[in-house]
């Protein structure tokens, strides 16, 4: 199987919906390792700080372990496993995977492919990327990772044909259209001239997951926002108020006013005959998306 069909097709556990992104998270955290250390390996508790801190700021609300992808990579053929008693992995406990001295590191086969071929490694990371976060996360994953696509990646390349799913070009328009040019959080509209600028058309289910390119499924969020939306700082409710993650700290003014605020305030919008966030998407994003519990309204 050529490696990009394989990348988009890790063996993930899955149900209605529900976000597993421990392969993914794992594979470009070791991209990124490679990239800077082609010949290292990843022992696991050298690096276990580091993924579960990944999954806790990539991943879904529920607490998990990066013990379950160090183990299971190993059987979509990109990743090994080898402890202080040969080859092969001692399993998911993570008391297990730490006395083993277990440690992992990108397939013989891959390796030897990344070597040969530079570019892959970039394309690569585009197709995780694309197929499990949305576009608002791709620069700070990338960061976290330690993963340099500028220099990873040269000329086109596009999803295997088994994956590829295309974007509706016309949902900007049509979401920023209903909420009329105004963030659906806290109003701004700002333009330079007649350009809207800041304003971007989020989705509520992740395009990764199926999410739909409609109204339905859309807002119109300021760039802040649609970053905090992302990272399940803020959510919607089901009266189409704001929620916000008890998880969130800030102490300065700008905190307090654009985020913590924000708490049970009612949407701006859409515009009277536009559809508002369907009950399907909006459940999806509090329960794959949005961390804790919601904050109680600071209205005095």
């Amino acid at each position: 199987m050529e490696w990009l069909e394989r990348t988009a097709q890790l063996r993930q556990w899955t149900r209605n919906g529900t976000r597993a992104p421990h392969k993914p998270l794992l594979l470009l955290y070791a991209l990124g390792r490679f990239q800077q250390d082609a010949s290292g390996e990843l022992r696991y508790s050298a690096v276990e700080e580091d993924l579960q801190r990944l999954l806790t700021e990539y991943g879904p609300p529920n607490r998990t372990t990066p013990a379950y992808p160090f183990h299971h990579l190993v059987s979509d053929g990109v990743w090994e496993v080898r402890t202080d008693r040969g080859p092969g992995s001692p399993g998911t406990g993570v008391r297990e995977l730490r006395t083993a001295v277990a440690a992992g590191r990108l397939a013989p086969e891959l390796r030897a492919a990344l070597r040969r071929e530079p570019t892959l490694l970039g394309r690569m990371a585009r197709v995780l990327l694309d197929l499990h976060f949305p576009p608002s996360l791709h620069a700070d994953l990338c960061d976290s990772v330690g993963l340099e696509l500028e220099t990873a990646e040269t000329g086109s390349w596009q999803l295997p044909d088994a994956v590829r799913r295309r974007r509706d070009p016309r949902m900007r328009e049509r979401v920023l259209t209903a909420y009329e040019y105004r963030c659906a959080f806290c109003g701004y509209d700002g333009r330079i001239g007649t350009v809207p600028v800041g304003l971007e058309a989020a989705h509520v289910r992740w395009w990764a997951f199926d999410g739909p390119d409609d109204v339905e499924n859309g807002l119109c969020l300021c760039s802040l926002h649609h970053k905090l939306f992302d990272m399940g700082v803020l959510g919607i409710d089901e009266d189409h108020r704001v929620l916000v993650s008890q998880s969130f700290v800030g102490h300065s003014p700008a905190a307090r006013e654009h985020v913590i605020a924000l708490a049970d305030r009612p949407l701006v919008g859409p515009q009277p005959g536009a559809h508002p966030v369907a009950a399907i998407h909006r459940a999806w994003h509090t329960s794959q998306v949005f961390h804790d519990s919601p904050r109680p309204s600071t209205a005095a």
